[in-house]
């Protein structure tokens, strides 16, 4: 999943209607041309017509770099040049006046067929990734936390991979509200989920979870390489500085709770464990991890 903020997903919604409008522009054009008999643009007919049409304009120039890393975005680049592969056979071939054979001009349909699955696959993505964030942190809201959970407990059922689930609050977070405002505390709110997220995988997911609490999955992970991974976080919150403005920054801390996501139960209830761990670390002292056992 693209870990990005509402804006820039917005943002590259905007210019995936665009690409498939120009394209869906290129095709009529192709037809007609097909269906009519008309003179081709010698372009569709180049070794690199898949970078000359406005749609691979886009792709390879303008499209922005956080969809270039992304397998979806991958299969489009590769699923287009081979359409318009396809496409100058079929453009030279009418030039030619020979017939065009009902072999061709399917494979020609079926790789735009998937061109368009991937293109689309990929927006459907980003809404639901921006109808799933949290409009203040910028992380994940609780609408599909169970879904996706409950998800990664299967892996976990069929021993496929392992998952770590971690609880995070940030401490005294009511004095920071009472002593600076909601405004200053909306403030602490979205840098902390920054700085975590900015120190997790592309496929670790953050969720609020309420309030200050946050939840991190980390699929295919321990507890003892989430704990490793949690103190990294941990340590950066606490070097961190939040500039509200204020004469001095401020410096906010956390405390983690950790548990594998368990087969054997809920859930809810490796959540619970999570959290538990969690109020041990606040007994101890705040600023700490505690990876949960069943004593607490």
């Amino acid at each position: 999943m693209i870990k990005v903020g509402q804006n820039e997903i917005q943002s590259v919604l905007l210019q995936l209607d665009q690409a498939i409008y120009n394209h869906t522009q290129w095709y009529n054009s192709i037809t007609r041309t097909l269906i009519c008999r008309l003179p081709h643009d010698l372009r569709d007919e180049a070794k690199d017509a898949h970078r000359q049409c406005r749609l691979g304009q886009w792709y390879y120039g303008a499209a922005p770099d956080i969809l270039r890393a992304h397998p979806g975005f991958i299969a489009i680049g590769a699923e287009h040049k081979n359409m318009h592969r396809l496409a100058a056979q079929l453009l030279q071939t009418a030039a030619s006046g020979a017939t065009i054979s009902s072999l061709d001009y399917d494979s020609f349909v079926n790789v735009l067929e998937r061109l368009r699955l991937q293109i689309y696959t990929l927006k459907h993505e980003l809404e639901e990734e921006l109808y799933n964030l949290d409009p203040l942190t910028g992380a994940n809201n609780r609408i599909g936390m169970l879904t996706q959970l409950r998800e990664q407990q299967e892996m976990v059922k069929r021993r496929v991979q392992s998952c770590c689930i971690v609880m995070m609050d940030i401490d005294h977070f009511k004095a920071v509200n009472d002593t600076y405002g909601h405004v200053v505390g909306d403030m602490v709110l979205a840098a902390s989920a920054r700085n975590v997220m900015e120190h997790l995988r592309p496929y670790d997911k953050l969720f609020r979870y309420g309030g200050e609490e946050f939840l991190i999955c980390m699929q295919n992970t321990d507890a003892v390489a989430g704990y490793e991974v949690v103190e990294r976080i941990r340590l950066g919150l606490a070097a961190n500085r939040i500039d509200y403005g204020g004469k001095k920054p401020l410096q906010i801390t956390m405390s983690f709770g950790v548990t594998m996501l368990d087969a054997d139960v809920s859930v809810e209830q490796s959540i619970e464990h999570a959290d538990k761990a969690m109020y041990a670390a606040k007994i101890a002292g705040r600023n700490c991890t505690r990876i949960w056992d069943a004593s607490m």
